[in-house]
């Protein structure tokens, strides 16, 4: 499943997605950042978090963001985070099923 549309909805703090079945979903800014499973969020041996959920500003917006091949997106955060890849996959289960 891939986006037809991703749309960064600034003054709501939310990413809104249409997906290519016609589905559309969306997810708040603060969830999507904290469900970053980059290497500096998540320990890449145990799989479990490092990132505080409570060190993410509620206010954290989107600045930036760039296609990554036919898969993902990269995210640039406002906190200043820019490592994490956001899969297509990941984005529907936060979008759909979340």
């Amino acid at each position: 499943m891939t986006p037809a549309d991703i749309q960064a909805d600034r003054p709501n703090r939310t990413l809104k997605i249409e997906w290519s079945d016609g589905q559309t979903g969306s997810v708040d800014f603060w969830s999507l950042r904290v469900s970053c499973r980059c290497a500096r969020c998540i320990s890449e041996h145990t799989d479990e978090r490092i990132l505080n959920p409570d060190d993410v500003p509620r206010d954290v917006s989107i600045d930036s963001m760039e296609l990554v091949g036919g898969y993902a997106i990269k995210i640039r955060w406002t906190d200043g985070h820019d490592t994490g890849l956001y899969t297509w996959e990941h984005l529907r289960e936060a979008t759909i099923a979340g």
